[in-house]
């Protein structure tokens, strides 16, 4: 597997890295909570811009991912707009989807966009595209708040991804009971040891799901993500619990 690198972090090497959601509503309170993560254990910070309330004007989206380039210095930004239909705050059109991706990664103040598998395969390739012309890496993500898919599935989800050129395939599940949380982490484990050739990011969310968070170094994910302050999925852990815990089990 080859990792990642951004500004120096490693993703796919080592403990795997942690990232802090910033999700406030409005411009002062996404700064301020973009002011606090230097002074957190976290390795990439992602902008929730589907939180923010002027999200749909191009020109204040460009403003706050000024703000932040210049706020978070060498920590590597990651933009995300989470749609409705995978657990997003606000229903967005596939066009706009694409625009507001195109307009994140083209900025030249991110390092990473998150990009919806689901969107279609021609759109997931042409923002794929778009981004690594700029120099910015892609999160292929999907989010299943209905259930956990079995595990061929998951692991036919991950390849899909890896076939659409993402550099980082991810996938979120939710677990009916412990049971769906050990189908997640198995193929976890398969698709590390068998197909991937890059990093890979995998949880189960909420209470059952926490255990997928902090064990990814041994099953084979890369990342996982760390509440700062308000949660943006069910189960995060602080980031400073996260860190410790994730420590504790790389020794």
């Amino acid at each position: 597997m080859n990792p990642v690198v951004i500004r120096g972090v490693a993703i796919g090497e080592g403990i795997p890295k942690i990232c802090a959601p910033i999700v406030g509503r409005t411009e002062e309170e996404i700064l301020k909570e973009a002011g606090a993560m230097h002074e957190l254990p976290v390795d990439v910070v992602e902008w929730r811009a589907d939180w923010y309330e002027s999200v749909f004007e191009p020109e204040r989206v460009l403003g706050i991912l000024c703000g932040l380039r210049k706020i978070l210095g060498e920590l590597p930004l990651l933009f995300t707009f989470r749609t409705l239909k995978e657990g997003g705050e606000k229903e967005i059109n596939t066009e706009r989807y694409a625009e507001l991706n195109r307009l994140a990664a083209e900025s030249g103040y991110v390092d990473l966009i998150d990009v919806e598998a689901f969107t279609g395969e021609e759109v997931v390739r042409g923002l794929v595209e778009t981004a690594h012309a700029c120099s910015v890496k892609v999160i292929g993500s999907n989010h299943d708040f209905h259930g956990t898919p079995l595990r061929e599935e998951i692991v036919n989800r991950l390849q899909n991804m890896q076939g659409l050129g993402v550099d980082i395939p991810k996938i979120a599940v939710m677990p009916k009971d412990k049971q769906d949380v050990l189908t997640l982490l198995s193929a976890t484990e398969e698709m590390s040891r068998l197909y991937a050739d890059r990093p890979i990011i995998t949880m189960s969310m909420a209470g059952d799901g926490v255990i997928s968070r902090i064990c990814g170094e041994a099953f084979g994910s890369a990342l996982t993500f760390g509440a700062a302050g308000q949660l943006s999925a069910p189960g995060q852990l602080g980031v400073k619990e996260l860190r410790q815990v994730l420590e504790i089990l790389h020794i």
